[in-house]
């Protein structure tokens, strides 16, 4: 009788789950569309109210203006750039002005597929089947339950900010977006303090911005949230970005050294190439890839592989520490 009390309460609260996920994923233009507004009333206040008062406006206006220029760049394509599914056809490599060039000695490797490298140990990646949608799929590639279908490289579902998943094709933006609030946030906190206190009547002078003193004192206090939010969230992913791991990976790692642990063993994950290299082919710069500068400039640039294969330590072709049948799933990921 306990147990089936259990399994009751446990079902109720599954499908509670999934009627948030539901709603939230419905509402989830909602929650872009309002994102979009509050940005752009910010940038506005910013741009009337605390970009004047600035010195050195020969150097400070540029400098600000790319930030905002970075800030909703990759706002825009980590909504727009299909994180990449499992079922889609190769990509085609990008071109135009907002695709950025490789260099020279890697300008004759194709855009996509597998930046193979000398300094690199790639592999192709292991294939399983999916026991929700039914699709092969490499390793490291996750089922999304609200979008029901496979990701490559799957990280989380964002339906409040982004209103999709973040994957392979799109992380890169989403890491960019969130370190760029960080740096507009701060900005606009730190330069921004004395126009609150003239918008608060702390001098006695008349309020000589057209931007309503209440938008302004609102939107600074969403910038100081911000940046204390965001600066936690941006920090704990470059973390992981460091480490080799996606948010998925990690929880799915944290039980495999427990595991590990126990049987008295270490736990290695064949990812990991070092925090310099793992950086690196995360935003895909360096000697193979494109230059540094594509982390200044809102500029688009393939992923390092196509998902099908993967870099690893050398000799280290799979997690060390795991056994067999110790893998997680995705079924095991939700409970």
């Amino acid at each position: 009788m306990p147990q089936w009390c259990t399994r009751q309460v446990f079902r109720c609260f599954k499908c509670l789950e999934r009627f948030a996920d539901r709603l939230t994923g419905a509402a989830g233009p909602v929650f872009v569309t309002l994102a979009v507004g509050l940005l752009s009333t910010g940038l506005f206040c910013f741009v009337e109210v605390i970009l004047p008062s600035l010195p050195w406006p020969w150097l400070t206006t540029p400098i600000c203006l790319l930030i905002a220029l970075n800030l909703f760049a990759h706002y825009y394509y980590v909504c727009t750039v299909s994180p990449g599914f499992v079922n889609e056809p190769p990509r085609s490599p990008g071109f135009g002005l907002l695709w950025a060039k490789r260099r020279d000695g890697a300008r004759a490797r194709p855009l996509t597929g597998v930046r193979w490298s000398e300094d690199l140990h790639v592999t192709r990646a292991a294939t399983s089947r999916c026991r929700k949608c039914g699709q092969m799929r490499p390793e490291r590639s996750h089922h999304c339950r609200i979008c029901n279908r496979c990701v490559l490289k799957y990280d989380h579902h964002c339906p409040v900010r982004i209103n999709q998943c973040v994957g392979l094709h799109n992380e890169r933006h989403f890491v960019l977006f969130m370190v760029y609030l960080v740096i507009a946030s701060f900005c606009y906190a730190f330069f921004g303090w004395k126009h609150v206190l003239i918008g608060l009547g702390w001098f006695n002078e008349p309020w000589p911005y057209f931007a309503p003193p209440m938008a302004f004192l609102l939107t600074y206090i969403l910038a100081v949230v911000l940046c204390l939010a965001v600066s936690a969230m941006a920090g704990w992913h470059l973390y992981m970005v460091a480490g080799g791991e996606t948010s998925v990976e990690t929880q799915d790692h944290e039980h495999y050294r427990k595991i590990a642990k126990q049987r008295g063993e270490a736990f290695v994950n064949c990812y990991d190439l070092g925090w310099r290299k793992n950086l690196e082919l995360f935003f895909n710069i360096g000697t193979h890839g494109y230059p540094t500068y594509t982390l200044l400039l809102p500029l688009r640039i393939e992923p390092y592989t196509d998902g099908t294969a993967w870099a690893r330590r050398p000799g280290v072709e799979q997690h060390l520490g795991v056994r067999p049948g110790e893998e997680l799933t995705d079924e095991d990921d939700e409970n």
